[in-house]
C-alpha cells in the first residue's frame, strides 16, 4: 500500500495528481516540490488571458493559497529536486532537504528552448514560458513597441495576436515555408498565416536569424541569414520547449523523447510514475507512445496517476486536444494526425466559420473547429471513425452520420 507520495514538480499535471488522491480518499502524506517560489498556476493563460488583458495574473493560480495546508499537503516550493536515489527511495532538494517517497510522480514540465547566437543574452529578449515571463513581456506590450517574435509556433502567434491587440508593431520569423506547417499541414497553415497578414503581422517565413544586435546595451534588432536586420524593441523567443528529463536520466530512468512510461504512467521502477510534458507515455486509443505538451493532456494525466497510485485499472487512452484563442478566432484541434493525412474542410475558410478534418485513407485521425464551438461534440465521436470524403465535406450531411455506433 503507498502510504507516501512525492510529486517533484509544480504546474497543473502535479496539481491533478493531489486534488484527485484527496478528492478519492488517499489519507496518506502528500509532497509537493516545486523549483518556482509560486504555488501551481495554469500556463495557457500566459500567452492568452493575461497578455490580452481579460485576466489579471492572480487569476492563473489553480487553487487559492490555503489549499495545499486544508488538504494536508507539505510544499517545498522554490526548493528545487536536485538528486532521486531510487534504492532508499528519497529524494534531495537543492536546499538539502532529503524526502522519502513510497511512490514518487515526475511531473518537472518543460523548459523554453533558447537560441545559441551571438547577442541571444541581451536585455530586452524574452521567453514566454513563467509567471515572470508572461510580467515582463506584458509590461512591455505598449503602442508602437516594435516585437519581433522569432518562431511562428502556438505560443508565437498567441502573443502576436496579443501585441496587435496592444497597438504594438510586430514582426514574425519562422524558419519554415509556414508556420505550424508540420502541425496543420499546408491548407490550414496558410489560413493562420494569411489571419495573421490580415491583422498587421509582417509575418516572414523560410527565414534563419543568426544573431542580435545591440544598442546601448538592450536588444537593437534581429540579423538575418541573408545581412537584413530587422529592428526591435523586444524580442520574444518562441522556438518550443524541452522536457526537462535530466533528473530522471540521472536517476537511471529510461529517457527517449521524455520518460518512457506504460498506458498506466508508471516507468519501469513500479514506484516511479512520470506525467504531463516528460512523459512518452503509452496511448492506447493510438497503439503506440506519445508525448504530449498540451494543457488537457497535463490535466488528464495528473488524474490518471492519482488513479493508479490508488491501484485502479485506468489508462492513457485519450484523443490528445487543444485549443488556441487568436483575434476573433476560437479554435480546438482533437486528434493525432501524420505526416501526410489529407485534409478535408467543412464549410469555407474565407468566412472564418469552419472545420477540418485529417484522413489517412478513409479514417479520421485528427480533426478540428474554427468559431464553430457547437461541433466540439460531435468532433470527439468523429476521429477514428472510417468516413466518405465527399459526405464529410458537405455541410449539408450531419456529423452524426459519420459516427457508427
Amino acid at each position: 500500500m503507498v502510504e507516501s507520495v512525492l510529486i517533484v514538480g509544480a504546474g497543473l499535471a502535479a496539481h491533478k495528481v493531489v486534488e484527485n488522491l484527496r478528492k478519492e480518499g488517499f489519507e496518506g502524506r502528500i509532497a509537493l516540490v516545486g523549483d518556482e517560489k509560486r504555488r501551481p498556476y495554469d500556463r495557457p493563460g500566459l500567452s492568452k488571458a493575461v497578455l490580452l488583458g481579460d485576466a489579471e495574473p492572480d487569476d492563473l493560480y489553480l487553487a487559492e493559497a490555503s489549499f495545499y495546508d486544508e488538504k494536508g499537503v507539505e510544499t517545498h516550493f522554490g526548493d528545487a529536486a536536485v538528486a532521486i536515489d531510487r534504492e532508499a527511495k528519497t529524494v534531495t532538494l537543492a536546499s538539502g532537504t532529503e524526502l522519502t517517497y513510497d511512490a514518487l510522480v515526475l511531473a518537472t514540465g518543460s523548459r523554453a528552448r533558447t537560441l545559441d547566437l551571438p547577442g541571444a543574452g541581451l536585455p530586452g529578449i524574452l521567453t514566454l514560458r513563467r509567471f515572470e515571463d508572461c510580467l515582463a513581456l506584458k509590461d512591455a506590450l505598449t503602442p508602437s513597441t516594435r516585437l519581433v517574435i522569432v518562431g511562428g509556433g502556438w505560443i508565437g502567434l498567441e502573443a502576436a495576436a496579443a501585441a496587435r491587440e496592444a497597438d504594438c508593431e510586430v514582426t514574425v520569423l519562422e524558419h519554415f515555408a509556414l508556420p505550424l506547417l508540420g502541425v496543420l499541414g499546408e491548407r490550414i497553415a496558410t489560413w493562420f498565416a494569411d489571419l495573421h497578414r490580415k491583422h498587421g503581422v509582417d509575418l516572414r517565413t523560410g527565414v534563419d536569424v543568426v544573431g542580435f544586435t545591440e544598442r546601448d546595451g538592450r536588444v537593437a534588432g534581429v540579423q538575418l541569414a541573408d545581412g537584413e536586420v530587422v529592428e526591435a524593441d523586444v524580442v520574444l523567443v518562441g522556438v518550443g520547449a524541452i522536457p526537462n528529463t535530466d533528473l530522471a536520466a540521472a536517476a537511471g530512468l529510461a529517457v527517449e523523447n521524455g520518460v518512457r512510461v506504460d498506458e498506466h504512467l508508471r516507468t519501469a521502477d513500479p514506484n516511479v510514475y512520470a506525467i504531463g510534458d516528460i512523459a512518452h507515455a503509452h496511448n492506447t486509443a493510438l497503439g503506440h507512445p506519445l508525448r504530449v505538451e498540451h494543457w488537457d493532456n497535463a490535466r488528464r494525466q495528473g488524474r490518471l496517476a492519482a488513479l493508479a497510485l490508488l491501484g485502479r485499472d485506468d489508462v492513457h487512452d485519450w484523443q490528445p486536444y487543444f485549443y488556441t484563442d487568436q483575434y476573433d478566432v476560437s479554435m480546438e484541434y482533437l486528434g493525432h494526425a501524420g505526416q501526410g493525412d489529407e485534409v478535408v474542410v467543412r464549410g469555407s475558410l474565407d468566412d472564418d466559420h469552419f472545420s477540418a478534418y485529417w484522413l489517412a485513407r478513409d479514417t479520421v485521425t485528427a480533426a478540428m473547429q474554427v468559431n464553430e464551438p457547437r461541433l466540439a461534440g460531435p468532433l470527439r465521436k468523429l476521429v477514428g471513425q472510417v468516413v466518405d470524403r465527399g459526405r464529410l465535406a458537405d455541410p449539408g450531411v450531419p456529423l452524426e452520420e459519420h459516427v457508427s455506433g
